[in-house]
């Protein structure tokens, strides 16, 4: 019968070994090792205890103890992960309601956007590297369809988060359109070369309509067409969402690009508030001699005129004249310069054609800006009983929270450029970006810090494999948490 034997060697060390008897004689199996310590000792009985079991396929009666030591000896570095980032954010994905179960994948790729964006191979590869987790090529693309077809069960996640997690009763909804471009100049149905927020005209993209809450918490969104213009989107979002979710949301608040005579119908049609911004420019100049008279440039007013578009609110702010008026004549220097050269006045606002050769300065339209300098408008069929001039204003100003989700999608979560071409994988790599967005949104709220900072602090801890080579067994230390990574998870309250 196998057992196990110390013995003490010439050096004056404990030698472990696993031996057996034969005629009386000991036949040595196996050197398990050298210790010169009680523990390094004991972690060698351990180990060769494992091996006898592996030996002779008998497992001991006795329950075994937690293995406290490991011989430098018989250890060998294998790697580092990041599984405490990786426990951390799916902790966090749950909280927001998405499932690891049937959505693994979804998850998994959208926390990979947040970690460190890539290619959807890339990103097989690092979930592979820094968390030991396999996908198969094959399988991610057969699983790309699958996806996409998950986009409203996605956004019900995103709207119960809000309502029972952030405490948000969607009151209030921001909205607003981004473009996102392909690395390529062909073009398809959806795919289409438009008017580029990313100053990339020339190549194909589609145009995404998202919805905020108040704080930027994204609630849903739409993928079409390249070519579409902004104006045109906002309607079947707000229908598409309030008909998949059973929402109803009182108030809307968008830029002066949704601003139209159709919207406005429909959103009354469908019992809709709106706060909308206003192009002044547009208006004629009897209307905007009325505004520049009764705020007469005094900073901080504001007044409210009857439109065929609902009530205007129009403010002025002093700040804003001293900016708009340095503007103004940047426009103006640069449009005498094109007279003298009696060059085309395309290039600038106030030059006008004054004969077949000739060009000059467009008077008319300089004192009409000039009436406008400081001025902002708000169109809203809210009455002013119901909310203020100042509330007004001050809720359109909140429309920098969809501006910012629309930064950290295009920054860090690289939702653009795509290189994907076929319909079906451009909308499965968008959706995973909203579930990214979601998930980083929600950290950012609860920790007040940005996703970058958020990420860098998960990651500066990191877990250690070892491995026991006399028995093959594998071991993970993870590094102590600074205090960084402490109070971060305090404010997110999970233990450590």
């Amino acid at each position: 019968m196998a057992s196990i034997r110390k013995t003490k060697t010439a050096s004056g060390a404990t030698a472990v070994q696993i031996i057996r008897y034969e005629n009386r004689k000991v036949v040595l199996m196996k050197h398990v090792g050298s210790g010169h310590t009680p523990e390094e000792v004991a972690a060698l009985v351990e180990s060769g205890r494992v091996c006898l079991e592996q030996m002779t396929l008998q497992p001991s009666l006795f329950l075994k103890s937690e293995r406290r030591t490991l011989p430098l000896a018989t250890s060998q570095y294998i790697g580092v992960t990041h599984q405490f980032a990786y426990e951390c954010l799916l902790e966090i994905t749950k909280r927001c309601g998405f499932t690891t179960h049937s959505d693994r994948a979804l998850v998994d790729f959208a926390l990979m956007r947040l970690i460190e964006p890539a290619s959807k191979l890339r990103s097989i590869e690092l979930l592979k590297r820094y968390f030991k987790i396999v996908y198969a090529r094959r399988s991610l693309h057969r699983a790309l369809p699958h996806m996409q077809k998950r986009k409203a069960a996605m956004e019900q996640i995103a709207v119960a988060c809000a309502k029972g997690v952030l405490h948000s009763d969607l009151e209030l909804v921001l909205y607003d359109v981004t473009t996102l471009y392909f690395e390529t100049f062909a073009a398809d149905d959806l795919r289409i070369q438009g008017f580029s927020k990313d100053n990339k005209s020339q190549q194909p993209q589609i145009v995404i309509g998202l919805l905020v809450t108040r704080a930027g918490f994204p609630l849903g969104y739409e993928v079409f067409p390249g070519n579409t213009f902004e104006g045109n989107t906002m309607i079947p979002v707000l229908e598409s969402f309030a008909k998949e979710h059973h929402v109803t949301t009182p108030t809307v608040v968008a830029d002066a690009g949704m601003l139209s005579q159709t919207n406005i119908s429909t959103l009354k049609k469908n019992g809709l508030s709106y706060i909308v911004g206003g192009r002044l420019a547009n208006c004629s100049l009897k209307m905007i001699t009325q505004i520049a008279e009764a705020l007469h440039c005094s900073d901080g007013a504001t007044v409210r005129f009857s439109t065929p578009q609902g009530d205007l609110v129009a403010s002025f702010s002093a700040k804003r004249f001293r900016k708009n008026t340095a503007e103004m004549n940047v426009q103006i220097e640069k449009g005498k310069k094109l007279i003298v050269k009696k060059e085309p006045g395309k290039r600038a606002k106030f030059v006008k054609r004054a004969n077949q050769e000739t060009y000059e300065l467009n008077t008319a339209l300089i004192e009409k800006t000039k009436l406008l300098l400081g001025v902002k408008g708000y169109y809203t069929n809210i009455p002013e009983k119901q909310l203020s001039n100042q509330a007004i204003i001050n809720r359109y100003h909140d429309l920098w929270h969809v501006e910012q989700a629309f930064r950290m999608a295009k920054s860090d979560i690289a939702t653009r450029p795509i290189f994907h071409y076929q319909a079906v994988a451009v909308r499965a790599h968008i959706l995973i970006c909203f579930v990214a967005l979601v998930i980083g949104k929600y950290l950012e709220i609860h920790v007040g810090l940005s996703i970058k900072k958020i990420i860098d602090i998960l990651w500066s801890v990191t877990d250690a494999t070892l491995m026991d080579t006399s028995t093959k067994e594998t071991f993970m230390l993870r590094s102590p948490l600074n205090t960084d990574a402490q109070n971060l998870l305090k404010k997110l309250h999970m233990s450590y």
